[in-house]
């Protein structure tokens, strides 16, 4: 009789459509001739501190191809340019007193540990113990894509063989103690010794796809091209896969100031931001994430791995080496608003002020007998708000600033995460890097995802005023992935001759995300559609008990039916809450072209004319102050209730598609909370 878990993983194959394609081939990187340096990273990366994850490689499933004849390599003073990296190591090599090493952490998990964990952080934990598909699951899983649902399956199985093994005495093969005889390599006349003995691998490697034709054009760089979130991007792959040509974005290594500008593809509903979104449906986004990144990572052939969470002592201090959540927690009591440490926009903010201009900005390092005397003055003075930021020299901030961030206790990018950041400059196209990028970005914790938003942004404005301070985006990039890869000054453990690529693709890595910021700081259309199914699914869970399950099914068709009969048949006047300056209700026409944008500027319009029907009962200074509040104030529309918490609507959104995404939900106009 089958197990349980293979009956549910036969179940929820019949949902997968087809074995996902195989994996793109690796693109061979530049290579840095900085041999001191690199010994440097290799002697470092011998030992691992706490919390401090693995670098998880590609896997070796296809031969090295060469660059396609469209792409040019880096240019030699762009590969120089690597030595900002090198020196950032070796300085924080000497400055930083690197911990005693724990040897419990840091370690791989074992066979079956990794799938089980990541089925409970995908809230699939009850198929683990094989007693059938709960209500909460089959919502969960009728919202996933096809490639979504062939990744729950795949780590479905892993686990169910590797707990079957571990109940069972493992029989060994005569092929694992003696090899394998490869025939064709014996000579034909001559007996010489041209046989072959191949020991087994753990996988067998799949061949590649068809290359492309190599005389494709690529896309040149500065033109704008549209970055799609409507569907998932696991199926965009897939595609391209089954079309077996490289998507739009190209395979070439993008050179510095090269860096092709992407525009978000605006559907009918709009863009969503990560603000725009409640706490409540943020908490949904994170699992899908992760199964649309594993689903990705599948149909790419890369080998998505986490760390597991080091333990940490409790610091001494009260700002450095203090996690980001505790440093929330103190900073409420002071300002129940903050989002990011009051410690780190202070730092943020006096470099913005005094060193944005300043060449060299974040290269040049400070005075270290200053930086940490200034330490203990911010561990002293900071809350007692007697620390004087005039006192502190531009270049001792910079490396308060590093310092800082390399002495959390887990990395900023997270142990769990870190490895598969280091992962995306494998993936060959860049688009589907981005893609990448974006889902992880999705899955940081919120304090961490606040704290970077709030690095990258001081970042951009560095490269901005890129004439003053001869400071480029690659400049800034070398200089800073030290300070996020390599936690407590220390990288991960790495196979010989991997320290330069290593480098190059942690500095790739923070060009990207400070280069695309905002589009990575977005909730891709099609995780959003998923967050409404769930939602619209618990709430319809109550009709579906004590045998209402007909009736609803009944209900949902006539409703289908009268909507195919009459597609006219819809809203026509939109009752519109007005929580702010007052309450009202606003009605505007629904039209196909109506969108949100229009509705602000007609609440604008009847706020003003009401103002003006008021000049002779208020008194001069009332009505100033209420056309200036009017005016600077910033009126947005959310969209309440329904298959959604609530959510703060793009202004190029329609209304008559929102309406048909959510025909159960309400629009309220209210003021910004910022």
């Amino acid at each position: 009789m089958a197990e349980p878990a293979l009956l549910l993983a036969a179940q929820m194959e019949q949902l997968a459509w087809a074995p996902l394609a195989s994996p793109c081939p690796r693109i061979p990187r530049a290579r840095i001739a900085r041999g001191h340096c690199a010994q440097c990273w290799a002697d470092l990366g011998c030992s691992s501190g706490p919390s401090s994850g693995r670098m998880i490689q590609l896997p070796q499933k296809s031969p090295l191809r060469p660059r396609p004849a469209g792409c040019s390599p880096p240019s030699s003073a762009e590969s120089l340019s690597m030595d900002g990296f090198w020196m950032e190591v070796e300085r924080i090599q000497q400055r930083d007193e690197l911990r005693e090493e724990d040897s419990s952490d840091g370690q791989l998990p074992e066979e079956g540990e990794a799938e089980s964990q990541w089925l409970q952080d995908t809230g699939l934990s009850g198929l683990l113990g094989g007693l059938g598909l709960d209500s909460d699951h089959r919502e969960l899983l009728s919202t996933l894509t096809q490639t979504q649902v062939a990744a729950v399956c795949r780590r479905l199985d892993i686990y169910t063989r590797s707990a079957r093994r571990r109940h069972k005495a493992p029989i060994r093969d005569v092929r694992d103690v003696f090899g394998v005889f490869n025939a064709g390599g014996v000579s034909s006349e001559n007996g010489d010794s041209g046989v072959k003995w191949t020991q087994l691998s753990c996988g067998a490697s799949k061949s590649p796809p068809a290359a492309a034709e190599p005389g494709r054009p690529q896309e040149q760089a500065g033109r704008e091209e549209a970055f799609n979130m409507d569907s998932a991007y696991s199926e965009q792959a897939a595609a391209l896969l089954q079309r077996a040509r490289p998507s739009s974005g190209g395979t070439c290594a993008w050179g510095k100031g090269s860096l092709p500008k992407f525009r978000i593809h605006k559907g009918r509903l709009g863009v969503t931001r990560i603000a725009d979104l409640s706490p409540q449906d943020m908490k949904k986004v994170p699992p899908l994430a992760l199964i649309e990144l594993t689903a990705l990572c599948d149909v790419l052939g890369l080998d998505l791995k986490r760390s597991k969470a080091g333990k940490w002592k409790a610091a001494d201090t009260r700002l450095f080496g203090v996690p980001l959540d505790s440093l929330l927690e103190a900073d409420h009591k002071v300002r129940p608003s903050a989002q990011v440490p009051l410690v780190l926009q202070a730092l943020l903010s006096c470099l913005e002020k005094r060193g944005l201009d300043t060449e060299g900005i974040l290269r040049v390092p400070g005075s270290q007998a200053r930086v940490k005397g200034l330490e203990q003055k911010l561990e002293r003075d900071f809350y007692t708000g007697l620390f004087s930021w005039d006192e502190v020299h531009h270049n001792d901030a910079s490396d308060l600033l590093k310092r800082f961030i390399r002495k959390l206790p887990a990395p900023l990018l997270t142990a769990e995460y870190l490895p598969a950041f280091a992962v995306v400059p494998n993936i060959p196209d860049l688009k589907q890097r981005l893609q990448a990028l974006h889902l992880l970005i999705l899955l940081l914790p919120e304090p961490n995802r606040n704290a970077l938003k709030a690095l990258l942004e001081f970042l951009r404005k560095v490269v901005a005023r890129e004439q003053h301070n001869k400071m480029t985006l690659w400049n800034v990039s070398t200089v800073m992935a030290p300070n996020l890869f390599l936690h407590q000054g220390r990288p991960p453990k790495l196979p010989k001759g991997q320290e330069k690529r290593l480098a190059e693709g942690a500095a790739e890595v923070v060009q990207l995300l400070v280069h695309y910021q905002d589009l990575l700081w977005t909730v891709a259309s099609f995780l959003v559609a998923q967050v409404r199914k769930l939602n619209d699914s618990s709430s319809r869970r109550p009709q579906l008990c004590d045998g209402g399950l007909k009736t609803w099914l009944r209900r949902i068709h006539a409703d289908r039916d009268k909507t195919g009969d009459c597609p006219e048949a819809t809203l026509k006047v939109a009752k519109i809450q007005v929580a702010w300056p007052t309450s009202d209700v606003l009605k505007v026409p629904l039209t196909p072209s109506t969108r949100v944008a229009h509705v602000l500027r007609q609440f604008t319009e009847r706020s003003s004319l009401g103002s003006k029907g008021r000049e002779g009962s208020e008194d001069t200074d009332s009505l100033l102050q209420r056309r200036r509040s009017m005016k600077s104030a910033n009126i947005l529309l959310y969209e309440v209730g329904g298959n959604i918490s609530e959510h703060r609507l793009d202004p190029d959104a329609y209304l008559l598609d929102l309406y048909r995404a959510n025909p159960h939900g309400e629009w309220v106009i209210k003021q910004s909370p910022t």
